[in-house]
């Protein structure tokens, strides 16, 4: 009879593991890419693709006062054809925003700068996620944390035996504390 009872909650476990692993595998990834960009942060911008180009000023184009047609004349220069608006920092230059985009120019120096910001493909979004920046989503990641833990120690359980969690799998297990060990240590000696 006991055995009967450990072979089903065995297949149980199996199941539960299996059919988890399987419903969260995409969110898993997602997580997984998207950790990886924000760790490196300091190296990247994983959210936005940010675009320069220096932009030359014709030494014709110096006007005493910008309005709108210099504006406008200004845009066709990078390929814009609607502003929302500009404002004149300094005299003699201009800044002008456009939809994703600025554009800095300087008349005395002839010359300016366009920038044009873009979200990155794919890690934008998975991004949002990870910080917890959508509406609701906090609670969707709660619940994606709780079934990690059920899809991490159902795991556990699946082998049997010298490879099972019983053998080999403890010393792995106390392995896998070393680095959060090294990590506390670090932290503590910085």
């Amino acid at each position: 009879m006991a055995t009967k009872v450990s072979t089903k909650i065995r297949r149980l476990n199996i199941a539960t593991h299996r059919d988890l692993g399987y419903f969260f595998s995409t969110l898993i990834v997602v997580y997984c890419l998207s950790g990886l960009a924000l760790n490196h942060i300091d190296e990247w911008n994983p959210d936005f693709i940010i675009t320069k180009q220096a932009v030359p000023i014709s030494p014709a184009l110096n006007p005493a006062s910008v309005d709108k047609t210099v504006v406008e004349s200004l845009g066709k220069l990078v390929g814009e054809t609607k502003y929302k608006v500009f404002d004149v920092p300094t005299p003699g230059q201009v800044k002008v925003y456009y939809d994703n985009a600025s554009f800095h120019v300087n008349f005395t120096e002839h010359k300016g700068l366009y920038e044009r910001v873009a979200r990155r493909p794919v890690f934008y979004h998975s991004n949002l996620l990870h910080r917890n920046s959508v509406k609701g989503w906090k609670w969707m990641a709660d619940f994606f944390a709780v079934f990690l833990i059920v899809l991490n120690v159902t795991g556990l359980f699946i082998l049997k035996g010298k490879h099972g969690i019983s053998g080999r799998g403890k010393w792995l297990i106390a392995a896998g504390l070393l680095p959060i060990i090294i990590a506390f240590i670090v932290h503590e000696l910085a």
